[in-house]
C-alpha cells in the first residue's frame, strides 16, 4: 500500500443513485444529467486538475435529493437542478486559478 495527498483542491460528489421504481432517488431527478453537466463546465474552465466531479452511490438523502456534497468544504447542495450547475461551479471554484494545460 501507499499513501499520497489527494490530487484535487474539491471533489463534487453526486449521487446517481438507482432505487427501486417506486422508491424515490437522485438518479430518478436528473442527477446524470448534472454530474456530466458539473464535469463540463470544470473541463471548460480549464479546473479538471484542481476540481474533480465524480458520480457516488447512496449518500442517504434520497428525500433532499438530488444531492451534491463538495469535500474538503463540507458543503451539502439538495434539490439541486441542471439551472443550479452554474451556481455550484461558481461557489465551489471561486479563488481556483486554471492551469494551463487542463
Amino acid at each position: 500500500m501507499e499513501q499520497a495527498r489527494v490530487p484535487y483542491q474539491k471533489i463534487l460528489f453526486v449521487c446517481i443513485n438507482r432505487r427501486q421504481p417506486q422508491e424515490l432517488c437522485c438518479s430518478q431527478r436528473e442527477s446524470e444529467s448534472i454530474a456530466e453537466a458539473l464535469k463540463a463546465r470544470v473541463k471548460a474552465l480549464g479546473l479538471s486538475r484542481h476540481v474533480r466531479v465524480s458520480k457516488s452511490g447512496c449518500q442517504d438523502l434520497c428525500a433532499k435529493g438530488p444531492n451534491v456534497m463538495v469535500f474538503p468544504d463540507y458543503l451539502w447542495y439538495h434539490a439541486v437542478s441542471l439551472e443550479d450547475v452554474e451556481r455550484i461551479i461558481q461557489e465551489v471554484t471561486q479563488g481556483l486559478v486554471p492551469s494551463a494545460t487542463s
